[in-house]
């Protein structure tokens, strides 16, 4: 038996997926977040060679096909920061598996400041 053109079980090629989805996707699941304010640059000095989303407060990797994502976030001053990470780590990891099939092994959430609000000058 042969499989005809647009049968579901041929496979015709291979799909990639560019490591700016995965930050654009990681980014807008966690800002939807409520009392997240914003992201933090990620601090230098730990794995340089990890530079993707850097400056977005990101630090993603994809190894043997899963992804590992290590974020940094200001959250607003009145959030519960245990229940607003455990919903990001929810939040991202659903949206990646969701949107491009691929499996989350780890999301660690650095909270590097509260925004107070205050502005600077």
């Amino acid at each position: 038996m042969t499989a005809s053109p647009g049968d579901p079980e041929r496979t015709t090629g291979q799909a990639t997926i560019a490591p700016t989805v995965l930050l654009t996707i990681t980014r807008l699941a966690a800002l939807a977040v409520p009392g997240v304010r914003r992201f933090a640059p990620v601090p230098g000095g730990v794995n340089r060679l990890v530079r993707r989303g850097r400056r977005q407060g990101i630090r993603l990797n994809v190894a043997d096909g899963a992804v590992t994502i290590e974020l940094h976030l200001v959250l607003a001053p009145d959030a519960n920061v245990r229940q607003v990470c455990r919903h990001v780590q929810t939040e991202v990891a659903r949206a990646i598996e969701e949107t491009v099939g691929m499996p989350v092994a780890r999301i660690d959430v650095h909270v590097e400041d509260i925004d107070d609000g205050a502005s600077v000058g």
